[in-house]
Parts: C-alpha cells; sequence; structure tokens
C-alpha cells in the first residue's frame, strides 16, 4: 500500500507497505548486485547506515549462484540475511547492455551469458520465474531498455513489444504468487515506462501501463546516452501519467543533483551504482562537494571525510588514514570509503523527506546544490597544479 503524507509542489513525501517492511520515500536504494554491495559492504553494515531497500540483479544471479540455489536456501532475504525489502531488476537492463550478443524476439531474448559465452534465453515468464525464485519484495517487469538515440519507429516497435511483455508478466506473477510453494505470496510487480526521449511514445505508453493496476511504475531507459535536460523534460512530460497513487522509481539514477531534481517532478524510488562504484576509487561525496582523496593534499589531513558525518569512516578515522588504506590497497579503505558514500545518499534522502514535510523542499534544493557546487570548482581549481606538483615529485 501506498499512501502520500505531504507534497510539496510536485515533491512527494510517501509511505510504501511491503510484506518485509514499509518504506519510507523519497528513498534511495543500495545497490547489491549479487546480493552483497561491492567492496566488502555486510548487510549488518546496510543496517548501521540507515539503508532502507537493497536491490539486487535478477540476471547476475539467475547465472552465479542461480535462482534454483537462492529458492532453496529459502529466497534471497534468508540467503543474504536481509530483512529489509529488496527489489530484483528483471533482466531487461541486460538486454540494453549485452547488444552485441543479443537477438530480440516477441517471446524473449536470445543472449550469450559474460562469463562463459552459454546461450541465454530470457522472456516475460521466465524473468518473473526466476525473480519468484528469489523470493524479492518487489520483482520488475521485462523490458526492452532502447538507446536514447534509436529512432522513433525502433522505439514504437519496442514499446509496443514491451507492453505485450509486461501483460505477460502480470500473468506470470499472479500464477506464480497463487502457487503453495512460493517464497514470496505477496511479491509486488513494477511496469516500466519506456519510449527513448520522444514525448508521443513515453506519453502513450504511460497510459496503457497504468490500466493494469500494477503496484508500482518505473521510468526506465534514462542515463543510457541522453543530456540531463532531455532527462528531466522526459520526467516533467511522463510523470503526470503515471498513477499518483502508486510509488512512481526513476531505475538507474543518480547523482545527487539529479535526485533532487527528480523528487521535484514527483520520483519516490531511486538506485544507482555511482556512490558504491566511485567510493572504491576513492571519490567521495560531502555537502561541500565532491572529494578526490587519492589527492596528495590529503596525505595529512587528520580530519574526517566530512565534519558532522555519523557514517562508519567519519566517526573514527581521518582522510590520511583511509587515504593510506586506498594507496596500499588496502580493502578496509574501499569498504570506508563505500560506506561514507551509500551514507551520504541515504542521509540526503532522510533530508529530503524532512524539508518536504515542512514544505521547504524548494529552500533546501537550492541550499544544497549551491554548497556542492561551489565548492567543487574552488577545490578543482585551486588543487590542480598541486597534485600535478605531487606526481611529478
Amino acid at each position: 500500500m501506498y499512501k502520500i503524507l505531504k507534497k510539496d509542489g510536485s515533491a512527494k513525501r510517501a509511505e510504501f507497505t511491503t510484506v518485509h517492511g514499509t518504506v519510507q520515500t523519497p528513498v534511495f536504494m543500495n545497490v547489491a548486485t549479487v546480493a552483497a554491495i561491492k567492496g566488502g559492504v555486510s548487510t549488518e553494515d546496510l543496517e548501521g547506515i540507515d539503508t532502507q531497500v537493497v536491490l539486487s540483479n535478477t540476471y547476475h544471479l539467475h547465472l552465479r549462484p542461480g535462482d534454483d540455489v537462492v529458492y532453496r536456501m529459502g529466497g534471497l532475504h534468508k540467503f543474504m540475511s536481509c530483512n529489509k525489502p529488496i527489489l530484483t531488476d528483471s533482466g531487461g537492463f541486460q538486454v540494453f547492455s549485452l547488444a552485441k550478443t543479443r537477438k530480440i524476439k516477441e517471446e524473449g531474448v536470445y543472449f550469450h551469458s559474460h562469463i562463459d559465452g552459454h546461450k541465454l534465453f530470457m522472456g516475460p515468464e521466465e524473468s518473473m520465474r526466476i525473480q519468484s525464485h528469489l523470493g524479492s519484495t518487489i520483482a520488475m517487469a521485462f523490458d526492452e531498455c532502447p538507446s536514447a538515440k534509436a529512432e522513433h519507429e525502433y522505439v514504437q516497435m519496442s514499446v509496443d513489444r514491451t507492453t505485450r511483455w509486461l501483460e505477460r508478466c502480470k500473468k506470470e506473477m499472479d500464477r506464480l504468487n497463487s502457487l503453495e510453494y512460493t517464497v514470496n505470496h505477496d511479491q509486488m510487480l513494477f511496469g516500466i515506462n519506456q519510449g527513448a526521449i520522444f514525448d508521443d511514445i513515453r506519453i502513450e505508453h504511460a497510459k496503457r501501463i497504468s490500466e493494469l493496476d500494477l503496484d508500482g511504475y518505473a521510468v526506465g531507459g534514462l542515463a543510457v546516452g541522453e543530456s540531463h535536460e532531455e532527462m528531466y523534460h522526459v520526467l516533467e512530460t511522463v510523470v503526470p501519467y503515471l498513477p499518483e497513487n502508486k510509488p512512481t522509481y526513476l531505475m538507474g539514477v543518480g547523482t545527487p543533483a539529479n535526485i533532487l531534481e527528480a523528487v521535484e517532478r514527483g520520483v519516490d524510488f531511486f538506485d544507482c551504482v555511482y556512490p558504491s562504484r566511485n567510493g572504491r576509487h576513492g571519490h567521495l561525496y560531502t555537502n561541500r562537494g565532491h572529494i578526490n582523496l587519492l589527492n596528495a593534499r590529503y596525505e595529512l589531513d587528520d580530519t574526517p571525510i566530512e565534519e558532522g558525518c555519523k557514517c562508519p569512516a567519519c566517526r573514527r578515522y581521518s582522510k590520511a588514514y583511509i587515504r593510506h588504506l586506498l594507496k596500499s590497497g588496502e580493502m578496509l579503505g574501499l569498504r570506508l570509503c563505500v560506506l561514507h558514500n551509500l551514507y551520504f545518499y541515504n542521509h540526503m534522502m532522510e533530508e529530503i523527506r524532512d524539508a518536504i514535510d515542512a514544505g521547504r523542499f524548494q529552500e533546501y534544493k537550492k541550499n544544497k546544490l549551491y554548497g556542492m557546487q561551489e565548492f567543487d570548482s574552488v577545490v578543482n581549481t585551486e588543487y590542480a597544479n598541486i597534485d600535478k606538483n605531487w606526481r611529478k615529485g
């Protein structure tokens, strides 16, 4: 059940109740692709940084360890010892990312494993069965994610097929949820709006999938080659045509600025690999902007990554120490950086919810963006020569 608690313009503050707990939105889902976040981060760690929802990858878990293994272990929640809601994507994005080896047909997609090259097939029914084996809280419908640069004719054909696939997903999900030995009889299904950057296709598709009365709706096919301005335009265009009484999820996005702009346009759910991926390379988010901890200026810096931050890294360790770990190739350095970035994102979402509750989201957004952008522009200029000279010497 989805309940809007407060609106500030188009920004929504809501609660989404699931069989695995109630989610406060807007929310950022921490990406645990293979049932773990890269960087040595455990489920217990996620609980300590206020994670509300975990996202795992259907395609990758189907290959390793195999969804049948997860099923025999009691489902994904039991397998990874997680008591939070889990969303599984459908495998549809791999249809996009593995474009060189795929063949799309009405029944589904034929492609090859990125691990050993063996032949694979996935269609709507297969995706639903895999996700049912995983027992996730929310299953995503199987779709095709066309390139943002694709021609109008191709995108229209693709979206029409995605609609037919969605109808098959819903039918199969209903069947699976009714079976006696299903892991999660209350598994939810989110549909995905596609249409590249074409307003007419996006709007018509939103209308068609809204008629299916699903548990939630995602906007897919963004952050795949279009500009930020095009992304925001698509959201402004399509979100009003999705059911307001259901959660809206922007898939695979993004930066703190992207999230703030999307919340302003009515989006509830987000996911992105940026915080964990950037953290593993020493690139950290702070309220004063982005920092690269590998820069020489932090070699003797005894302050935390961000003063006042309550993440596990900032509560105890200095920039100098964490930088040393990164330079030495120690896993602890990656782990602390990933934890900081994930905490930053989770805490930012809490701040966003509080701002909407107080009716001051626009003020919050303005101040957040100003602080981050101002610091980034100053630091990037001021320390460029320092890093250059340090590398020489």
